[in-house]
């Protein structure tokens, strides 16, 4: 299977070309040094505060840690040069498929860590893997979860309850019309608003698995996505007469200010909210896109989880930064700042806009983000824009279909000799 890592070189030169970096810094050489790249520069303050801590209570080990806005351009350029930091913090996405595919982590198996992580995080992402990769390489962090945000005060002033199936959820909507306010508001200026509704219906309305199904070219995004493209255009007669004028901050604004009722995004939206209104009551539910109740999912994956590069000097001293991340305390810290969902287990306190998931997050009920295996260079972002505004079904999901073998052949290929090699060992 070498062949592959060919591929996932050949990606990450592609996406790192033209791009320029360089790093320098004044360290202590009697120290081993240890350098953390991560790629969240909203939780810059955070890591700064972690590496002062860890360098304040460690005097064998320097931590340096960098959070630059354009990190994963930096991180693949770094790759291709052959100078890798020896830990990077990075999200469960194609990214970290192509990073494995490569070779580029360390297989983390041995680090005793990972017996505390939630299993269905682990599982998420063996998941990523392009074809399955004896070894663990990311410790997962922390997650994010997307639904449907709610004004709580807005709905209980109201009576207005939570849906837990689609009829109910249409059935809310044109309650909460009828009493003159706007069900949702949207932020589809922005291509990579639309992901957010769209991820949270499909993991109830597709299986979790089906990009790897059409890899292996057993079904056909037009055979799977009707029903999910239909509900997903529905959407737009409950916002505005325009989503699409405004932007991820217009929305945030908006609903912040309780010109909506609902918002459907992410929890990573919080912080943006409630920047505009603090004392907002923000809770959420899991997106009823299903028939069903009890077949409901929360669209959950890593939203930033640590790989030790193959290239780390030293392991041993990565395992004890790793260590400190992972201590309770540095999580809460995070979580606290960041309204995140923990990766590992324990009795960790969620942020109050997360109440109306935390069933589906202590059970395990969390299924990974659909977009986790696009191919950015297909731009599915702007073609759910475009269908939105278009609204030619057919058109979408066979350019759906077409730009999938365009984008993914090698992927597909490298499934298909996968597939030869195990049937040829049996």
């Amino acid at each position: 299977m070498k062949g592959i890592k060919c591929m996932g070189m050949a990606v990450l030169a592609v996406a790192a070309a033209g791009a320029i970096t360089g790093c320098g810094s004044d360290t202590d050489s009697s120290k081993v040094q240890i350098e953390i790249l991560q790629y969240k520069p909203e939780a810059a303050n955070y890591f700064e505060t972690v590496e002062e801590k860890f360098n304040a209570t460690h005097d064998d080990i320097e931590l340096k840690i960098s959070s630059p806005n354009d990190a994963m351009t930096i991180l693949k350029t770094r790759f291709i040069r052959e100078d890798y930091p020896d830990i990077i913090g990075i999200g469960g996405d194609i990214n970290y498929s192509y990073f494995v595919d490569a070779d580029i982590l360390s297989d983390l198996s041995d680090y005793p860590g990972m017996k505390d992580v939630n299993p269905g995080y682990l599982n998420t992402a063996e998941a990523l893997e392009l074809v399955p990769t004896e070894g663990t390489y990311i410790m997962p962090y922390v997650a994010n979860a997307a639904g449907v945000l709610y004004n709580r005060e807005m709905f209980a002033e109201h009576g207005w309850e939570i849906p837990t199936n689609w009829e109910e959820l249409n059935s809310l909507c044109e309650k909460i019309q009828s009493e003159g306010i706007l069900p949702f508001y949207f932020g589809f200026k922005e291509t990579w608003t639309c992901l957010a509704p769209w991820n949270a219906m499909a993991v109830e309305l597709t299986p979790a698995d089906v990009t790897k199904q059409v890899n292996r070219g057993e079904t056909t995004f037009t055979e799977e996505f009707p029903e999910l493209a239909e509900k997903f255009l529905s959407l737009l007669q409950y916002g505005p007469d325009d989503p699409f004028a405004y932007n991820y901050n217009d929305a945030c604004t908006a609903f912040a200010r309780g010109e909506s009722a609902m918002y459907p995004i992410g929890s990573y939206a919080c912080p943006q909210i409630l920047s505009v209104n603090p004392d907002l009551d923000i809770d959420s539910f899991v997106m009823p896109a299903t028939e069903k109740a009890q077949d409901r999912t929360l669209n959950s994956g890593i939203d930033l989880g640590f790989c030790v590069t193959a290239e780390c000097k030293n392991k041993e001293a990565a395992y004890e930064v790793l260590d400190f991340l992972y201590e309770d305390e540095n999580i809460q810290d995070y979580l606290n700042e960041q309204n995140a969902v923990p990766c590992k287990a324990g009795d960790f306190a969620l942020a109050p806009m997360l109440d109306g998931m935390k069933d589906f997050i202590t059970e395990g009920n969390v299924t990974d983000y659909q977009d986790h295996y696009y191919p950015s260079e297909m731009a599915v972002d702007a073609q759910l824009q475009s269908y939105l505004i278009e609204k030619d079904q057919d058109a979408f999901l066979e350019k759906f279909d077409k730009d999938w073998l365009r984008y993914n052949r090698d992927i597909i290929r490298l499934v298909a000799e996968y597939e030869a090699e195990q049937g040829a060992d049996k």
